[in-house]
């Protein structure tokens, strides 16, 4: 993998400063948000913008991830924060694990995804289904940040129907041998270990956890992206893989594994995408009040106003609906097709208010000066993956009617 040579530090150096995110909250929701809640989101909120935002610009146009901040996501409790501390872990509630996806979002979804695969999609089905002693081995090192992980479920063939997987494995002694092939997988190319759901002899799936370093286990880079740009993507590609079988997650079988873990992943992607309409809207309205045009700044114009004024009404109601979930999530009430109205409706709206951002700054729209194009790009992936938005259309409608849709 060819990589550019940034300088890390004197990006920050040149950048520093240049991040003057204000969060709009028109209806008070810190209120609504304890003192705790408040500390941890302004603390990463103050890391997002001391360490990430100085270089997230020059790492998204050189399509390259910025893998010296994995550190830095782990020493904020980006890394499982909802698991318990005796794996190391946060031992955080669901809002406060949702105010960290907001932040890092707020500063780039590529980001936010490496900081949800890793918690959601591979510490949380680790510690959701797997033995104490794959808890023992693996949650600490992920957690800190030793370790980066990955989740292999999509296939070439099938990413909205998982349960017509191929990745396949057989019984070899005290081993399986795995074969098959993910694609489209986040953190992929520098990830040391992946959960990987594949189908065993019987055609039950399974969770096996694969670990860098297993002969015939590779994970070719995914090139020419549009999106995303910042984050690493690639492939996963077993060939006769041996994997013990202690490997194997003893907890679960069937979809009901890898979709315990999406709504987990869909739950702190609701609040990202809020994170990025956030930042859209910020920037617009400072842009506005700033550029003149026929004598006067842009934010006196009619049409200007209705943009924001629109802006700002989505971003509240999406506000509200994340706290309430949260809450729900707390109390472990929340239903998956709860989960999937708010990662359809906060990504919307997240897209929506990136477009009108991008015409209120004309041609700054489209350059890095300014960050609302590289949110529009990365929110292009956030609709598709997790659930694309009209699968999550049908989800709510088989809530609705009882009639599924799907078949």
């Amino acid at each position: 993998m060819s990589t550019i040579n940034l300088n890390t530090e004197a990006l920050k150096a040149a950048n520093q400063g240049k991040d003057r995110y204000t969060q709009p909250d028109f209806y008070n929701i810190d209120d609504l948000l304890s003192e705790e809640h408040k500390l941890i989101r302004d603390s990463v909120r103050d890391w997002v913008k001391k360490e990430v935002s100085p270089v997230i610009e020059a790492y998204a146009q050189a399509a390259q991830f910025p893998q010296h901040l994995v550190k830095g996501m782990a020493d904020i409790g980006a890394f499982g924060p909802q698991l318990p501390t005796e794996y190391g872990c946060g031992g955080l509630d669901y809002i406060a694990y949702g105010l960290i996806m907001q932040e890092i979002e707020r500063c780039d979804s590529g980001m936010r995804s490496t900081a949800s695969v890793q918690g959601s999609l591979v510490m949380y089905p680790i510690y959701k289904f797997g033995s104490e002693e794959q808890k023992r081995k693996f949650l600490p090192q992920l957690a800190n940040g030793k370790m980066l992980g990955c989740f292999g479920l999509t296939e070439p063939d099938h990413g909205s129907n998982p349960s017509g997987m191929t990745t396949h494995f057989k019984e070899d002694g005290d081993d399986v041998i795995l074969n098959g092939a993910k694609m489209w997988i986040s953190n992929a190319p520098f990830a040391d270990v992946a959960v990987v759901w594949a189908k065993n002899e019987e055609g039950i799936i399974k969770g096996i956890i694969v670990e860098r370093g297993m002969e015939g286990f590779t994970t070719p880079e995914t090139h020419n992206k549009w999106s995303l740009r910042a984050s690493a993507t690639g492939e996963l590609v077993f060939d006769n893989v041996r994997v013990p079988k202690t490997n194997i997650l003893p907890g679960v079988s069937g979809l009901k594994g890898p979709l315990t873990c999406l709504n987990s992943a869909r739950y702190g992607i609701s609040w990202g995408a809020l994170g990025a309409a956030m930042d859209c809207y910020d920037t617009a309205l400072r842009y506005s009040k700033q550029r003149e045009q026929f004598g006067r700044p842009i934010a006196g114009f009619q049409l200007q106003q209705k943009k924001l004024a629109e802006m700002l009404t989505e971003i509240t109601k999406a506000q509200l609906v994340v706290w309430r979930l949260g809450n729900l999530m707390n109390d472990g009430k929340a239903t998956p097709a709860q989960i999937s109205m708010a990662k359809r409706n906060n990504v919307e709206i997240a897209l929506n208010i990136s477009r009108e951002a991008r015409q209120m700054l004309g041609g700054m729209g489209i350059t890095g000066e300014y960050p609302i194009m590289r949110h529009m790009a990365n929110l292009e992936s956030v609709v598709t993956y997790e659930g694309t938005h009209d699968i999550h259309l049908l989800i709510l409608g088989h809530e609705i009617t009882g009639e599924n849709a799907f078949v």
